[in-house]
C-alpha cells in the first residue's frame, strides 16, 4: 500500500510557516531580535533609498499583515537599539543594523539549506507558483473585507 501525498491547504501552509519561523525566531532571540524587527529591519536595507517611518511602515504592513501601531513600535525598538538611525525625515540602517542581519543571515543560511536542501526544482517552481496565487488570493480578500 503507498501512502498518498498529503494535499496542500491552508493548515499545511500554516504549519510549514511556523516550523520555518520557529528555526528563524531561534536565531534572532540569540541575538536579541525579534522577527518583526528583523522584517522592518530588512526592509529598511533593501529599499532603493532612506525610507519614511510611514513608508516603511506600509511595506512591514504589506509584508506582515500587522497592526500599524505594532510596527511603529518595533520601528522605535529598532531606532533604540540603534539597529535603525534617522536621516532628516527617513530611516536608514546602521552598521550594527547591518551587521545584525548578516549575522542572523550567516547563522540561518545552512539551516535552511538543510530545509530546503535535496527538494526537486520542478517541486520548488510548482510550490512558488501555488504560493504567489494563494497570496495574491488572499491578499485580494483582505483587502476586500477590509474596504
Amino acid at each position: 500500500m503507498t501512502a498518498t501525498a498529503p494535499v496542500a491547504d491552508a493548515r499545511a501552509l500554516g504549519l510549514a510557516h511556523y516550523a520555518a519561523r520557529g528555526v528563524l525566531e531561534y536565531v534572532l532571540a540569540r541575538h536579541g531580535s525579534t522577527f518583526q524587527q528583523q522584517v522592518a529591519l530588512r526592509a529598511a536595507l533593501t529599499a532603493d533609498s532612506p525610507q519614511a517611518p510611514d513608508d516603511l511602515v506600509a511595506q512591514v504592513q504589506g509584508s506582515l499583515k500587522a497592526d500599524p501601531g505594532d510596527i511603529r513600535s518595533t520601528l522605535d525598538e529598532l531606532l533604540a537599539k540603534q539597529l535603525l538611525d534617522t536621516d532628516g525625515a527617513h530611516l536608514r540602517p546602521t552598521d550594527a543594523g547591518r551587521e545584525l542581519l548578516a549575522a542572523v543571515g550567516a547563522e540561518s543560511t545552512p539551516v535552511s539549506a538543510r530545509i530546503w536542501g535535496g527538494i526537486p526544482d520542478e517541486d520548488l517552481a510548482a510550490a512558488g507558483r501555488v504560493l504567489a496565487l494563494v497570496t495574491e488570493r488572499a491578499n485580494a480578500e483582505l483587502a476586500a473585507l477590509t474596504a
